[in-house]
């Protein structure tokens, strides 16, 4: 068995390590020092199917015009068309172009158009191109008193990238956590006929109904050239992380967002611990000047990542639970100490609750922070070397059914108390509040999302722990409580029939045909996901293990292991073999 105090003493140095990192590769790569022969990967460095994605050129504009012109080309030419990011942090295969579509497709990349075109203090708005980050929104807005109200966690984030796939904080109050329903006015480039030399600039306000669709876009309707966001004064907020027993989580889903305006609950289910995120606005003049470094985060040494890693495939290689559990016990009891990150005055947690400008705490990111250092440092799932490597599985549930949903779980593990420490080992499932959203791609209701994250193998034929439990409260979330997907995260499985849980999904279709008639923008991938096409399923030896087929008596789901379910599940309808989803 690992030794447990090695493990301990990793952390202890790893909270304590303050470096900065190897910044993140860009995720595009080509030939000899050229635009041409590309390749692009995420920032995990694996796609769900783990396919390589090429193209034979990428383009770096800086410009609005050059996208017209780069948009305009392409469109006259009928070549295919991909938008990359800076860091490309979607997991699903949103950028890439289908085979066929290789030796001619482009990627055009963001990294460029990353300019902050307008602070407005007396209209409390930002302007800025989308290859902007989260980190520099946040930063800017906050030097001329403005803030963005609701965010994501991670400064890496761009605003093209975020609004394209509905990321979001956590937020019942307001309009809501999504930033995409924040968007004052937007400039898209699209294809269009000869009669406008190939391209168009889009001009979109707020109450326009292309708005609505534009706002979740995937990337399919063009490329975001500009987004103007409504900001709100900078304020302070009060934030105590309240340890409890998940015995109340089921009750307390539907009404603690309504009582703490950024609340948020961080659950460990195999311990029955969850961690109550109290958050609320204070008045300015209330003392503190707290900052959030979240350590998960942070700049981490190559060193420590190789020994959580190589501890974790031992302990899968020996079908280790208790050993998983232990190890997971050690990392959130050095989280709480730790206080998450979360300090008084910039530098050392005193106690709670923590006080400071709500720009200081909303997000972190500090890994991009970041010198060169030849990876000595790097970001925690940086695939240059030997770190995190894992699946995400995000969903939100309505608030009517979470308390079902939450249930459900908790009886996994009373079957299986040792099944779901591998979640603690990624510090739990965070659950988020969203509200319901006029983009036609939103969220359709409010509801809870559940962000899960697992290990995931560097065999796509090796079963995990465990997987079986995992597998079912993703079934369980998408086929009995009718989830709807992060379209940032997730295999394959759960954007299976997905899109016919959004009501306006036609209306998204009219705009996409009239923006990209010629489906410049789209892929064989992103139209499966739509609904247009078949083929989301990918069914082949050991399919389950990545998400990529659901279980049935026809599909042997693992390598020379039989079915992927254990015997005496039950099938249901040919898709789901679990104990509860059949209920």
């Amino acid at each position: 068995m690992v030794n447990t105090k090695i493990i301990k003493l990793t952390l202890i140095f790893f909270m304590i390590y303050s470096v900065k990192s190897s910044p993140p590769e860009d995720p595009i790569k080509c030939s000899y020092n050229t635009n041409f022969n590309c390749t692009i990967t995420n920032s995990y460095g694996a796609f769900p199917d783990r396919a390589i994605c090429k193209a034979s050129q990428a383009i770096y504009p800086s410009t609005e015009e050059e996208v017209i012109s780069i948009v305009a080309n392409a469109t006259r030419e009928k070549r295919k068309m991909k938008i990359a990011t800076r860091f490309s942090h979607s997991i699903p295969k949103l950028v890439c172009l289908d085979n066929d579509d290789q030796d001619r497709g482009l990627l055009i990349s963001t990294k460029y158009l990353n300019k902050i075109l307008r602070i407005d203090q007396e209209d409390m708005s930002i302007t800025v191109e989308s290859g902007v980050t989260l980190k520099q929104l946040i930063s800017e807005a906050g030097k001329a008193g403005l803030v963005l109200p609701y965010a994501p966690y991670w400064w890496g984030l761009t605003i093209g990238g975020l609004i394209g796939t509905g990321a979001h904080g956590s937020s019942l109050w307001g309009m809501g956590s999504s930033v995409h329903d924040y968007i004052m006015r937007l400039r898209i480039v699209t294809p269009a006929d000869a009669s406008y030399n190939y391209a168009k600039v889009r001009i979109l306000e707020n109450g326009s109904s292309e708005l609505n669709a534009v706002r979740v876009s995937l990337g399919v309707l063009g490329v975001v050239s500009q987004v103007t966001l409504k900001l709100e004064r900078v304020f302070k907020c009060s934030i105590t992380l309240s340890e409890r027993d998940d015995s109340n989580l089921g009750e307390d889903a539907s009404t603690f967002g309504r009582q703490h305006e950024f609340a948020d609950f961080t659950w460990y289910p195999s311990q029955r611990k969850v961690i109550y995120r109290i958050d609320d606005r204070v008045s300015a003049n209330t003392p503190g000047n707290a900052f959030n470094d979240f350590f998960g985060f942070r700049a981490t040494p190559s060193l420590v990542l190789a020994i959580l890693r190589t501890t974790e495939e031992y302990q899968e290689s020996t079908n280790d639970a208790g050993g998983k559990c232990s190890s997971a016990k050690l990392i959130t009891s050095t989280l709480k100490i730790g206080a998450y990150g979360l300090t008084n005055n910039g530098f050392t947690f005193t106690g709670y609750p923590v006080v400071g400008l709500h720009n200081r705490v909303q997000a972190s990111g500090t890994c991009l922070d970041s010198l060169e250092d030849a990876t000595i440092t790097t970001c925690p799932w940086d695939h240059r070397v030997k770190g995190l490597f894992f699946h995400q599985t995000t969903f939100s549930i309505s608030l009517s059914k979470v308390k079902g949903f939450i249930e459900d779980v908790q009886k996994l593990v009373v079957l299986e108390p040792k099944s779901l420490c591998v979640l603690d080992l990624y510090n739990g499932i965070l659950m988020r509040y969203v509200t319901t959203s006029n983009a036609y791609l939103g969220k359709q209701e409010d509801g809870l999302d559940f962000d899960i994250t697992y290990y995931r193998s560097k065999d796509p034929m090796s079963p995990r722990l465990f997987e079986d439990i995992i597998e079912e409260v993703e079934q369980l979330a998408y086929f009995k409580y009718g989830a709807l997907p992060h379209w940032g995260k997730n295999r394959n499985v759960a954007f299976i029939g997905a899109i016919n849980k959004y009501k306006n999904v036609d209306k998204f279709l009219k705009v996409k045909q009239s923006y990209d008639q010629l489906g410049l923008f789209s892929s064989e991938w992103t139209n499966q996901v739509l609904g247009l096409k078949d083929g989301l399923t990918i069914v082949k030896e050991g399919c389950a293990l990545e998400g990529l087929c659901i279980c049935s008596e026809d599909i042997h789901c693992a390598p020379k292991k039989g079915y992927f379910c254990r015997p005496g599940r039950i099938y249901k309808d040919a898709r789901v073999c679990t104990r509860l989803s059949s209920r």
